[in-house]
């Protein structure tokens, strides 16, 4: 395995990433030098929040193997700092490190809501369920300070359009009030990431997540508000975290989930190195288990991007950890189908000023 430059750890105290490589379209790559002069003790990584004015809000896919084709993003980066985030990749194009920069160099997106609402006002629009938290989590620590997405949902509420969320955040607690009303119109499903439920792994795989009890308090919230809930046990990371399969599902139905889905660690582009780096760290004696049944259902290779192939893998391995899922999914009553989100209740709201407006 190929040794990278390490970031010390009392200034990553926090953080899940040990290094910070430059991002790969960068001509120029940064390197630590000891040129022999006294310098002051490097403070610990602190986060940095810029802002973008956003021109678009709404982002279109064509993948044939997730199930919908348009999301909303109000943040690039996460400060969450997952390790085995596929997402880290897309910070390269901000000209940002996929590495420690992820974590810590953020951008809101304050305004995204109006620019939604203009889109959603379109003639030429017409409804889909709208994914968010697909890329970044919508509610990481920053959604406290500048609340983006609460300002989406409300924006989707008024449109009366549906919207599938994706968090490990416990602040989506925040926002029951908008949530239940739209779920009492079937409006909204949430899934909920619970990957674990040892607190030292969590702590050292997600840092700055919520505490995996807290997830499931989350859940259960939620289900109790009358939102319907799928529990998401992703990734899964063989020889790691795949033990707990089934106790994460019966923990996850205990407190209200009625559905669940799981996917396979995924490890695009530098998301590969940053993962190896953090396993040697933090679990030397497993590395090799883990990258090894990793490379068995990827043809020898860490991870295939192929299209019906990327979010579970191939072989033996990955065919029974599926047979697990599927045998608990049923003995638990987390295989109903969560109802499909309406879209013949969306409409465009009447603004202030319109003539619908006078004979409110």
């Amino acid at each position: 395995m190929e040794e990278r430059p390490q970031i010390q750890p009392d200034r990553r105290r926090g953080r899940a990433a040990t290094t910070n490589a430059s991002g790969r379209y960068e001509r120029h790559a940064r390197v630590a030098v000891d040129d022999g002069w006294w310098q002051e003790p490097e403070r610990a990584i602190r986060t940095d929040v810029r802002l973008e004015a956003p021109r678009s809000a709404i982002t279109r896919n064509s993948s044939p193997d997730v199930p919908f084709d348009r999301s909303v993003n109000p943040y690039r980066g996460c400060e969450h700092g997952c390790i085995y985030c596929f997402a880290r990749p897309s910070h390269a194009w901000l000209g940002l490190s996929p590495g420690l920069d992820f974590e810590t160099q953020l951008v809101a997106r304050p305004g995204i809501a109006a620019v939604l609402a203009r889109e959603l006002s379109r003639k030429s629009y017409k409804p889909a369920t709208i994914a968010i938290g697909t890329n970044t989590d919508p509610y990481q620590p920053i959604e406290g300070r500048f609340r983006a997405m609460r300002e989406v949902l409300e924006v989707l509420r008024d449109f009366r359009h549906p919207v599938g969320i994706v968090t490990k955040g416990t602040l989506i607690e925040r926002d029951i009030d908008v949530l239940s009303d739209m779920a009492r119109d079937g409006l909204v499903h949430v899934g909920v990431s619970v990957t674990t439920l040892d607190p030292k792994l969590a702590r050292r795989m997600e840092p700055r997540v919520p505490a995996p009890a807290r997830r499931l308090a989350t859940i259960r919230a939620l289900s109790e508000a009358g939102v319907p809930v799928r529990a998401m046990l992703g990734p899964v990371i063989p020889g790691l975290s795949d033990s707990e399969m089934e106790r994460i599902m019966e923990a996850s139905a205990e407190a209200g989930a009625t559905a669940a889905s799981w996917i396979m660690l995924r490890l695009p582009r530098e998301v590969a190195d940053l993962f190896q780096d953090w396993l040697v760290e933090h679990y030397p004696d497993r590395a090799n288990r883990v990258l090894g049944h990793l490379r068995d259902m990827h043809d020898g290779k860490l991870y295939v991007s192929d299209w019906g192939r990327r979010m579970r893998g191939e072989g033996p391995y990955a065919e029974m950890l599926d047979m697990r899922f599927r045998v608990a999914l049923k003995r638990l009553g987390l295989n109903k189908h969560l109802p499909d989100l309406r879209t013949d209740l969306f409409r465009v709201p009447p603004k202030t000023g319109d003539q619908l407006d006078l004979f409110a």
